[in-house]
């Protein structure tokens, strides 16, 4: 999809409303996704239960931290790998969702690029 330059007006407001609700759908996509993944894999690397998997799950994926200890190889692994990717992914996908609010501000105060002091003067 792509979006208006600085040199286009702004979109309406209702077209606006429709690029939004696109961006959440795909953010709340990633989100489940996420969480699917997860869910499953401490399931079954950590033999936890699935509320206790979808638990650690959404703690982990918002940057809370475990709530409970891994004691497999297995587990701790899973366990790492997926922090990592929810370090990525949590503020990937908050990027995302805030993207088109972002650029719509931005659009609307005609952000241009600055010169430095030094540019101005040559």
């Amino acid at each position: 999809m792509k979006l208006e330059n600085r040199k286009q007006k702004v979109v309406p407001l209702k077209r606006f409303y429709i690029r939004l609700g696109r961006y959440s759908i795909f953010s709340f996509s990633l989100i489940f996704f996420s969480i699917g993944i997860g869910t499953l894999g401490y399931h079954f690397t950590a033999a936890l239960s699935w509320l206790d998997s979808f638990h650690m799950t959404c703690m982990i994926l918002t940057g809370m931290g475990p709530v409970a200890e891994m004691r497999s190889t297995h587990a701790i692994l899973f366990s790492s790998f997926y922090a990592l990717y929810s370090g990525v992914a949590f503020v990937s996908i908050t990027a995302i969702f805030l993207a088109p609010i972002a650029h719509r501000l931005l659009h609307i105060l005609h952000v241009e690029s600055t010169k430095t002091s030094i540019e101005e003067e040559d």
